[in-house]
């Protein structure tokens, strides 16, 4: 854990990766669950959000 901590601050494109992918399946989880009005409606920001992300540090070196 620690040296994926170590290698998001050195700005790495994997880890960021990851993260942005966990954002895109956390907006579609709460775009789908049927619980909370609050979730759906901000899942579209979310996913939104990872997506830009994603596509940013597609640009970071390996």
């Amino acid at each position: 854990m620690n040296q994926f901590l170590n290698r998001l601050r050195r700005l790495r494109r994997n880890e960021w990766e990851l993260v942005a992918s966990a954002l895109i399946a956390l907006g579609v989880f709460m775009m789908m669950q049927p619980f909370a009005l609050s979730l759906y409606t901000y899942s579209f920001v979310v996913t939104l959000v990872g997506t830009v992300m994603f596509v940013i540090v597609s640009h970071f070196p390996e």
